[in-house]
C-alpha cells in the first residue's frame, strides 16, 4: 500500500484515548465486532471468513485481488462492504488496516486455538438463541393454541421452500406419526398453488409455513396463495416482523445461528419439536393409537437396528 495509506492506518491504530497497551481486544474479536450483527449471505460470509483467516494480507489487497482470492465477483465485494456498514470497499479496507497492523503473527497452535474459539462462539450464539426461546416458551398459550389448530386440520399442509425445506420435511416426517394426513410442499410457483388448493378442497384448514433467512420471495408468494385458497397460515420464522409475518394468522419465532458460513437451526428445531408436542397433546387418544400402531409395524418389519 502507499506510504500515506500506511501512515493513516498506523495513526488509527494508535489513536490517543484508545485502549491501553495490552488491553486492546484481539484482532479476531475486533473483526467479529466489525462484521457481527449483520445478516450476510453465504457468499458474503465467505468474504468475511477469508478476511478473518488472512487478515494481514487481505487488509491491503485491491478489490480485484480480494475478489480473485475469495472466488467472487468485484460487485460481490462491494455489496459485502455495504452490508457491514461501509460506503464501499475502500472504506472497509481502511478500517481493516489498523486491525491488521496490530495483529502479531500467531504461532500455529494459537491459530488453531483461535479457530476453535470461533466455533465455540458459534455454539455460544446458539445457546443464547435457545435461552431466548426458553424465555418465550414461559408462556405456552400460543404454541398450544397453534398445535391444536394444526392437529384439527385434515389434511395438514407443511410448506418449506429453498433453505427451509429440510425443516419442513423434518416436521412433516414426525407429524405423520400422530396425524392421519400430512402433506409437504417444498416447490414454489404453480406446483405450490396446486398442492395448497387441493389441500383446501380436501378439507384442510391450516398450513404450517417455515421461512428461514434469507427469506425467499417465492415463500411469500406461496403464503399469499395459501390465504387465497382459504387456508389459514401458521408461520415459523426467525423474525416476527416483515412481509411473511404480516400475511400469517399466527407467527412463532426462533432465532437462527449466523456465526458460520451457513445458518444453524438449533432454536427453530426445538420450537418445531415443541409444536409437535402441542399437536400430540391436542388429541392424546389419537396420538397414542397412532404411535402404538407405528411401533407395532416397526417391530414386525424390523425397521430399526435396535428392535
Amino acid at each position: 500500500m502507499s506510504s500515506d495509506q500506511r501512515a493513516r492506518a498506523l495513526a488509527a491504530a494508535i489513536t490517543p484515548g484508545g485502549p491501553a497497551p495490552g488491553t486492546e481486544p484481539a484482532p479476531t474479536d475486533r473483526l467479529l465486532a466489525l462484521f457481527g450483527g449483520h445478516r450476510l449471505s453465504p457468499g458474503q460470509r465467505r468474504i468475511a471468513r477469508y478476511i478473518t483467516d488472512h487478515l494481514t494480507e487481505a487488509a491491503f489487497l485491491s478489490i480485484t485481488d480480494l475478489a480473485e482470492r475469495v472466488g467472487v465477483s468485484q460487485p460481490s465485494v462491494t455489496r459485502f462492504a455495504a452490508s457491514v456498514g461501509f460506503s464501499g470497499y475502500p472504506a472497509l479496507r481502511e478500517a481493516l488496516q489498523p486491525i491488521a497492523l496490530s495483529a502479531a503473527a500467531p504461532a500455529p497452535d494459537a491459530e488453531d486455538g483461535a479457530r476453535r474459539n470461533e466455533l465455540q462462539a458459534a455454539v455460544d450464539a446458539e445457546i443464547e438463541n435457545l435461552e431466548a426461546l426458553r424465555r418465550t416458551l414461559a408462556d405456552t398459550d400460543q404454541v398450544l393454541c397453534v398445535g391444536r389448530e394444526l392437529a384439527r386440520s385434515t389434511p395438514l399442509t407443511v410448506l418449506g421452500l429453498r433453505i427451509s425445506a429440510p425443516l419442513a420435511e423434518y416436521f412433516a416426517y414426525a407429524a405423520r406419526r400422530i396425524h392421519p394426513d400430512v402433506r409437504t410442499v417444498t416447490r414454489g410457483g404453480s406446483v405450490a398453488y396446486d398442492a395448497l388448493l387441493q389441500s383446501r378442497e380436501a378439507g384442510g384448514s391450516w398450513v404450517l409455513a417455515f421461512a428461514m433467512p434469507r427469506h425467499a420471495r417465492e415463500t411469500l408468494a406461496a403464503i399469499r396463495a395459501a390465504r387465497s385458497t382459504g387456508l389459514k397460515v401458521a408461520l415459523l420464522t426467525d423474525a416476527a416482523l416483515g412481509p411473511p409475518a404480516d400475511e400469517a394468522d399466527a407467527t412463532l419465532t426462533a432465532a437462527t445461528g449466523s456465526r458460520l458460513v451457513f445458518d444453524s437451526y438449533a432454536a427453530p428445531g426445538v420450537l418445531s419439536a415443541a409444536l409437535l408436542q402441542a399437536m400430540a397433546d391436542a388429541d392424546p387418544q389419537r396420538t397414542q393409537a397412532r404411535l402404538e400402531g407405528y411401533e407395532h409395524a416397526a417391530e414386525q418389519h424390523g425397521f430399526f437396528l435396535d428392535d
